[in-house]
């Protein structure tokens, strides 16, 4: 790791230290959950947890294993803050994002604890920057209670499928209907714009389909505009995993691979439409 400069205090004084050669697999992982500003970090043994909200509606969850990192190095059992996503990324593409072969940004990442800023030392072609963040006292985070005893439905597609089936739906609908069901239609997602109605099938046994396990017919419709913000982990995914339990409540896992190959996790939880269930 070539940050090794004299303007690094001593790593003792930290109580959590996280290292990248590429910078790249943070950035792009926060980049699928960037659609408020501040965000939660939770750091244990395991890795980080990264938690953006909206409106008590939708939570999403970025999942960055320990062994992601070349170094993390955490010295409480749990350590948590809240800081804005916006300026943290801005920091993190401070040197452009390169995606030049050969051409990556070092990262060190380190924070002293309750009412101090989250450090970065970002290191390129021996230019090394380094960026102060002020934290905040992290807010609970909502429990979505989303267990898997509670699941009725799960099915695990390739992402380009679900890709595809975005760029077809009328996305001036309102509202997303979802259908899942141990018989036909099987999955089934379906708009109500200014086009008319619009409905997108995929056979259990379809090539794209890698799992289907649906135990009863669920008729969900959730907010489209809690829906959007999805997409851009959509967009780095490789697969999906969709699943909703007796509530109606909608988990979307993806499954995402960074530049190394590591594989990420990315989780959406949304609450059903209450509008459109009174209806």
């Amino acid at each position: 790791m070539p940050l090794s400069t004299q303007s690094q205090p001593e790593n003792d004084e930290y109580i959590l230290i996280a290292s990248l050669d590429n910078v790249r697999n943070l950035s792009n992982i926060l980049k699928a959950i960037s659609f408020k500003d501040h965000a939660i970090f939770n750091a244990t043994q395991n890795g980080l947890k990264v938690t953006v909200e909206d409106s008590k509606c939708l939570q999403a969850n970025a999942f960055i294993q320990a062994d992601i990192f070349q170094e993390f190095t955490l010295k409480e059992d749990v350590v948590g803050f809240q800081v804005n996503l916006t300026v943290l990324l801005d920091c993190l593409t401070i040197f452009g994002g390169s995606t030049v072969p050969g051409v990556m940004t070092a990262l060190k990442m380190c924070y002293n604890g309750y009412g101090y800023p989250l450090t970065l030392f970002l290191e390129e072609g021996g230019v090394v920057t380094v960026c102060k963040i002020n934290t905040q006292e992290p807010e609970e985070p909502l429990d979505f209670d989303f267990c898997s005893t509670n699941v009725t439905n799960k099915v695990i597609l390739q992402s380009d499928s679900l890709k595809e089936a975005f760029s077809e739906l009328d996305m001036t609908s309102e509202i997303l209907q979802l259908t899942m069901s141990p018989s036909h239609p099987y999955f089934r997602l379906s708009t109500f714009g200014n086009s008319g109605n619009a409905h997108y099938d995929y056979p259990k046994d379809s090539e794209m389909m890698e799992l289907f396990q649906c135990t009863k017919t669920q008729t969900n419709r959730y907010k489209m505009s809690l829906l959007k913000p999805s997409t851009k982990a959509l967009a780095l995914s490789c697969k999906v995993s969709v699943r909703t339990d007796s509530r109606g409540f909608l988990s979307l896992q993806y499954l995402v691979r960074n530049d190394d190959g590591q594989i990420c996790f990315v989780e959406y939880y949304c609450c059903p439409d209450e509008e459109a269930d009174e209806e």
